[in-house]
């Protein structure tokens, strides 16, 4: 699989050319996506086949029958027009010559054909598809080229489940390429995934209403699908609904849940969470059973109203909209929802603007659940160090729980966990996204912490469970370093008096072989000839 997705991904830069990155970002990912509803078009109509022979049915009876958009759709499979499907474009990957009177046609304006034909048989991608294919810097000989390398990446012979799942996997491969190559523009539409999986695991969103209020390109529901994936649970289980800022990555996040088998709500467009929630009905009984975020950082300039509803513990300050998106957050939470927050490190302390206040307030709602510092360089987009908040409207026994955490915080110091992959970034292993989400659970005692027979105690140096009355002495910072206390060191059994004679010693030595071979430095230089 990586063998192939690096193929592609070669295939395609060859592409990029003249184009900006964002235009080369909507064109790859565009084919992507043609790519998958093609193919998964095309095996569900070898399914159709087989079913309809198995019936006895003759060739005239299923030709009549195997073009049933409804044995499609009702199988959650796009409906794709002849003139849409990658055999066809990749057929005609030199263009289409001059026929009958008729212009001819580049392979470029044959694919923005091909997205409005889509587009228009399936009403939920309306608005969706890119249709930028046939601009003068697109270099057509090339889009031929990629289009029949796409076309004969098979992905097809292993049923529609896996055909989704392995294009969703080219799909969020590409976004982290691009993510990468985009450098801090890319956090817009792309949290690395290890950070997506620690609100994931630690919350375990496996029913009802699914919230993201600035979902990018819905990593965040991705990483819910495999979470249900891996506990034998359907993505039917759960009810998505998510909004975004920017139209281009609107696109994509409705681009890559369609690939992931997701039926999204994502509003009919675009647009500012705070200027106009497009999800007004997601409060109170019906408000979301889980909200995953990981809002832009420290906005200076957003849509602010003093007299805003949501501000129900401190109006957030005008310079940062940090206090503004955990507040819409908490707005948006059923009885007994939770939610988790990717924050920069600033708003577990910051005072300026009243911020101080609100999280006081936020503290004795008992609304936070867990603070979590995470290591730095995470965001290969930004140095800001980052931690995740973690929300709930109830922490007493039931059933997100069978310990009352009522009145008690959670702090986790996870700053020494992951490893660097590069000079760059680092990223979290299995084992360390296991370790916080398996100290949360097992504080909190869920169901998933009593199979796996965790218990929990405070381990200086990582986690605390601290009370709201140690909180409010700490003046409300919520930074974990302040309560977890330092790791106890192992006693290695050697008096301290005799190890500081031994490490003296040593250095002394050290010391002396320091000056030796600075003097041979300095012969050696002395013979040299100038």
């Amino acid at each position: 699989m990586k063998e192939l997705k690096d193929t592609l991904w070669k295939a395609a830069d060859k592409l990029r050319g003249s184009m900006d990155a964002s235009q080369y970002k909507d064109v790859i990912l565009g084919l992507v996506f043609l790519k998958y509803v093609s193919d998964a078009f095309e095996e569900r109509q070898t399914q159709i086949v087989a079913e309809l022979e198995a019936e006895g049915l003759d060739e005239d009876q299923i030709d009549q029958l195997v073009d049933d958009v409804d044995e499609y759709t009702g199988r959650g499979v796009f409906w794709v027009p002849d003139e849409a499907r990658l055999d066809y474009l990749a057929a005609n990957g030199k263009g289409m010559p001059a026929m009958d009177g008729a212009a001819p046609r580049s392979i470029g304006e044959l694919i923005d054909d091909a997205m409005d034909a889509v587009m228009r048989a399936n009403p939920t991608l309306a608005a969706t598809l890119p249709r930028i294919f046939n601009r003068d810097n697109v270099d057509q000989r090339r889009l031929g080229e990629l289009m029949d390398l796409l076309n004969s990446a098979r992905f097809t012979g292993q049923g529609v489940s896996k055909a989704r799942d392995l294009l969703g996997e080219v799909y969020e491969y590409f976004l982290e390429k691009f993510a990468r190559a985009e450098g801090k523009r890319g956090g817009e539409f792309y949290t690395p995934a290890g950070v997506v999986r620690v609100l994931v695991e630690v919350l375990e969103p496996d029913h009802g209403r699914v919230y993201d209020p600035c979902c990018g390109s819905g990593g965040m529901f991705v990483q819910t699908e495999k979470f249900l994936e891996s506990h034998h649970k359907e993505g039917s289980d759960i009810s998505v609904y998510g909004q975004e800022l920017n139209e281009r990555t609107w696109r994509m996040a409705k681009m890559n849940l369609a690939i992931h088998g997701l039926n999204a709500n994502l509003a009919s467009r675009w647009g500012d969470t705070f200027a106009r929630d497009q999800h007004p009905e997601l409060t109170g009984a019906n408000g979301a059973d889980f909200v995953m975020a990981n809002p832009p950082f420290n906005i200076k300039d957003w849509a602010r109203s003093e007299s805003d509803p949501r501000w129900k513990y401190g109006i957030p300050p005008a310079g940062n909209a940090n206090y503004a998106w955990i507040q819409h957050i908490i707005s948006k939470l059923a009885p007994g929802g939770s939610a988790g927050v990717v924050m920069a490190n600033g708003s577990m302390s910051s005072n300026s603007g009243g911020e101080g206040e609100i999280r006081a307030e936020l503290v004795e709602a008992d609304l936070v659940s867990c603070m979590v510092a995470l290591p730095t360089q995470l965001f290969r987009s930004t140095g800001i160090p980052v931690c995740t908040w973690f929300f709930a409207r109830d922490k007493a026994a039931g059933p997100r729980g069978s310990v009352d955490r009522t009145g008690q915080v959670l702090f986790i110091d996870a700053r020494n966990l992951g490893s660097m992959v590069d000079r760059a970034e680092r990223a979290l292993s299995d084992d360390d996204i296991a370790r916080i989400a398996g100290t949360f659970h097992a504080w909190r005692g869920t169901a998933s912490a009593l199979e796996a027979g965790l218990t929990y105690d405070d381990e200086p140096g990582f986690c605390y469970s601290a009370t709201l009355a140690e909180i409010k002495a700490a003046d409300y910072a919520l930074t974990p370093g302040r309560y977890v206390g330092a790791a106890e060191v192992e006693d290695d059994g050697e008096p301290i008096e005799e190890k500081i004679a031994r490490l003296s010693k040593e250095l002394f030595e050290q010391f002396d072989e320091s000056e030796r071979l600075a003097q041979v430095v300095r012969e050696q230089l002395g013979r040299v000839d100038v």
